[in-house]
C-alpha cells in the first residue's frame, strides 16, 4: 500500500523560510523520480520541483521558484525534501509529494503551505 507522511508546511511570513519533508513507503522509492506540486486556491495543481530517481541528474524547477527553492531526496530514509527560502505570498499553496515512474504516479495527501505579506 502506498503511502505518503508529509510534514514541514505552516504559516511563515514573506522573506521566511520552510522546509517540507515526505516520507513515502509502498514502492520501491528510488525507482522513482520525485516531485512537488502545489495548487492555490481558484488555480491549477502546477510542477514546483522535481529530482530523477538517482538523484544524479539535473533537478527540474517552475520558473518562478528558481534560485530559491531546492528539491533533494534521501533514498536510504524514502524521503524527498523541499527546501523553500525567500518565500512570497503568491508561493501560498497546498503542497503534493508525487512520484511517477511511467504511467504510475502517487500522491500525497498535501501540506498547506501560508505566507503572510
Amino acid at each position: 500500500q502506498v503511502q505518503f507522511v508529509e510534514s514541514g508546511g505552516g504559516l511563515v511570513q514573506s522573506g521566511g523560510s520552510l522546509r517540507l519533508s515526505c516520507a513515502a513507503a509502498g514502492f520501491t522509492f528510488s525507482m522513482y523520480v520525485m516531485s512537488w506540486y502545489r495548487q492555490a486556491p481558484g488555480k491549477e495543481r502546477e510542477l514546483v520541483a522535481a529530482i530523477s530517481a538517482g538523484g544524479g541528474a539535473t533537478n527540474n524547477y517552475a520558473d518562478s521558484v528558481k534560485g530559491r527553492f531546492t528539491i533533494s531526496r534521501d533514498n536510504a530514509k524514502n524521503a524527498v525534501y523541499l527546501q523553500m527560502n525567500a518565500l512570497k505570498p503568491e508561493d501560498t499553496a497546498i503542497y503534493y509529494c508525487s512520484a511517477n515512474r511511467g504511467t504510475l504516479r502517487y500522491w500525497g495527501q498535501g501540506t498547506q503551505v501560508t505566507v503572510s505579506s
